[in-house]
């Protein structure tokens, strides 16, 4: 797999503090197809915990997370 996942929709929720990127997340992915990746960046650090819980909790799942300077990328697949 590459550095960098390709996306259907790309999501930047730079700033927004819990529990909104997560509420955001789970609005697109509402939006979209079955097997569509959503790429999500965030800043608030409490979203690694709430995206990786979110995905045990769901049929979506996390094809790659990367986390850089305090900036989180998320690739999810809806499920």
């Amino acid at each position: 797999m590459s550095m960098h996942q390709n996306a259907d929709i790309e999501l930047d929720l730079s700033g927004l503090e819990c529990p909104m990127p997560l509420l955001k997340t789970k609005l697109a992915l509402n939006g979209m197809q079955s097997e569509q990746i959503l790429k999500v960046v965030a800043t608030d650090p409490g979203s690694e915990r709430d995206f990786h819980f979110f995905v045990e909790q769901s049929d979506h799942r996390i094809l790659q997370f990367h986390k850089e300077n305090h900036v989180y990328c998320y690739w999810i697949q809806k499920g």
